[in-house]
């Protein structure tokens, strides 16, 4: 069983993911600490492959008050993520290649564990959105209905 830690729900609305990948995060004890304390924040989080390596930026974990200065990190500093080699070279091609970007989807637990799930998004463009709108506010409305419907029947 996963538990939500954070997501980043701003991301489907910009983005059609196409693929999503999941990454252990190498992270400090205090970020930990901090994260237990529900404060961590994906909002503009991305990732990069940068010299054969995953690399998270823009996630924001805030400093743990009860820590030590000496200990403390940075809240917005850049971090490791850990994915095979495979992984690795698969997500440099797609996202080099095929100019996708690499957005940070969700964080959460897994086995004691924090994971990052990425996902493989291609921007989307203004109309895609005005239809999306439209297809929500549809849905909306049948669903509205057979409640309507089912209210009157049961």
């Amino acid at each position: 069983m996963s538990a939500d830690i954070t997501t980043n729900r701003k991301v489907l609305r910009e983005y059609h993911i196409l693929e999503r990948f999941e990454a252990g995060v190498e992270l400090k004890g205090t970020e930990i600490k901090s994260i237990r304390s529900g404060h961590a924040n994906l909002n503009d989080a991305f990732a990069r492959i940068e010299n054969g390596q995953a690399v998270l930026f823009n996630a924001d974990i805030q400093p743990y008050p009860q820590a030590s200065h000496d200990s403390q990190h940075e809240p917005k500093r850049n971090r490791r993520l850990l994915l095979h080699k495979q992984e690795i070279h698969k997500l440099f091609g797609m996202v080099s290649v095929k100019g996708l970007a690499l957005v940070a989807l969700r964080m959460y637990w897994k086995n004691g564990k924090v994971k990052i799930e990425l996902g493989v998004g291609k921007g989307k463009v203004a109309s895609d959105k005005r239809q999306d709108l439209k297809d929500r506010a549809v849905k909306r409305e049948t669903e509205r209905e057979v409640a309507r419907f089912n209210r009157k029947r049961g």
